[in-house]
This record gives C-alpha cells, sequence and structure tokens, in this order.
C-alpha cells in the first residue's frame, strides 16, 4: 500500500511532445486575446490601463507554462506551491473589476496547460459576453460642491443652493470660523444635469455673491485613483 501510494505521489503524466506544448501555448494565446479584448471593450477612458491588459495575456501564457511542466505530477505540484509561495505580490487592484480578470486568466492558462481545450473555450466564451454585457455598468458618481466665504454669507449661501437645487443637496460638511465658512453638499449626478441645464450656473450664481472666496465642484467615485 505505501509502495502505491509512494509511486503515486511521484508519478507523473505522460511527457508532453513538442507539438502538444505548442498547441497548449497557441490556445493559450488564442484566449488570452479574447481576454485582452474583453477588457479593452468593458474599460474605457482614464480606468483603462494597458499594460495591466498585457499582463493578463502574460499571466495566461504563465499559467499555462506552470501547468505544462506540473502535469498530474503531485509532488511537483507541492514543490511548485512552495516555490510561489515566496513570491509577494503587492500590485494594488483599483477596479474590482480587475479581480475577475485576474482570476479567468489563471483558469484559461490553467485549463489550456492541461490541454482542456473545450472547458477553456465555453468558459471563455460564456465570461466573455458576461463581462460585455456588465463590464460598461459603471459606479455612481458623485458629486461634491465646495463653498468658501464669510461667515455674513451663512445664509444666503444656503438660501441659493437650496433655491437652486430644489432642496435636493445634501449638507455633509459645515465648517465655521471667526471669519468664514465653509459648505460641502454632496450633489448626484441628476442634480449636475439640472446646473447644466440652467441659463445661470451655479458657480456664477454663488460668485455674484460678495465675500464668497472659491466656489469648487469635485467628482467622487470609485475610480477616482486611476
Amino acid at each position: 500500500m505505501k509502495e502505491q501510494l509512494f509511486d503515486y505521489i511521484n508519478g507523473s503524466a505522460k511527457a508532453l511532445t513538442i507539438n502538444d506544448i505548442l498547441i497548449n501555448f497557441l490556445i493559450a494565446v488564442i484566449l488570452g486575446m479574447v481576454i485582452y479584448i474583453s477588457y479593452r471593450l468593458s474599460h474605457s477612458g482614464a480606468v483603462y490601463s494597458a499594460r495591466f491588459n498585457v499582463s493578463l495575456v502574460m499571466l495566461t501564457l504563465i499559467t499555462a507554462l506552470v501547468m505544462n511542466v506540473i502535469g498530474n505530477n503531485i509532488s511537483l505540484s507541492l514543490g511548485m506551491v512552495g516555490a510561489l509561495s515566496i513570491v509577494r505580490f503587492r500590485t494594488a487592484i483599483k477596479d474590482p473589476r480587475d479581480t475577475a480578470y485576474v482570476f479567468w486568466a489563471i483558469a484559461v492558462g490553467v485549463c489550456c496547460g492541461v490541454s482542456d481545450y473545450m472547458t477553456a473555450g465555453i468558459g471563455s466564451g460564456v465570461i466573455f459576453f458576461f463581462l460585455l454585457f456588465f463590464g460598461a455598468v459603471q459606479s455612481n458618481e458623485k458629486y461634491l460642491l465646495v463653498v468658501r466665504g464669510t461667515l455674513n454669507r451663512e445664509l444666503d449661501i444656503e438660501q441659493i443652493i437650496r433655491t437652486y437645487y430644489k432642496e435636493k443637496a445634501i449638507l455633509r460638511v459645515k465648517n465655521t470660523s471667526k471669519n468664514s465658512i465653509e459648505f460641502i453638499y454632496e450633489l448626484s449626478a441628476k442634480l449636475i444635469k439640472i446646473s447644466e441645464s440652467n441659463f445661470e450656473p451655479i458657480t456664477e450664481k454663488l460668485h455674484s455673491l460678495d465675500g464668497i472666496n472659491n466656489v469648487n465642484i469635485v467628482c467622487q467615485n470609485d475610480e477616482i485613483n486611476r
């Protein structure tokens, strides 16, 4: 029994031929490009990172390479896990969708490395259309209206913002000192559109008051650090 277990642990799959290895990498490249295209289509503007997109293709090929080496050799796989455990990855994932693409690339590499092309192809097709459809969903953007002025304009500022946004602007912060005051209001994208449709922008309306020092509108969302 011990000898059988020892042989099973140290046993390995049949040796891969050059043709098998080339086919594994060819399929990995093709499906890696599918991942590349999916990431490019589902990300736009400042959110898109070309270097990260290329790294997804490379991650697919590297995973396929590792699986070609390991095969079903348990002892070799345990040694590979131990070797890779010393590598510490510190790259921050700034977009939650990036995590899904990383796991997708690893899964495709594993499937290609063990020559399971059908699972890799069908799975990639389903994930491609899923991410293509839902990848365009953007986070709900919120805006902050920051107004700084003299203390004697406190009531005037509140009245203008309350009237302009029809009492829908949410007051988040109100800071006062001996001579100055600061307001921070939270605005939705809908309120920003109201501001754009009005003849007089909120910035001009507030600056028409004496004693207004600064009026700033800041976009706040999950991708602000990109």
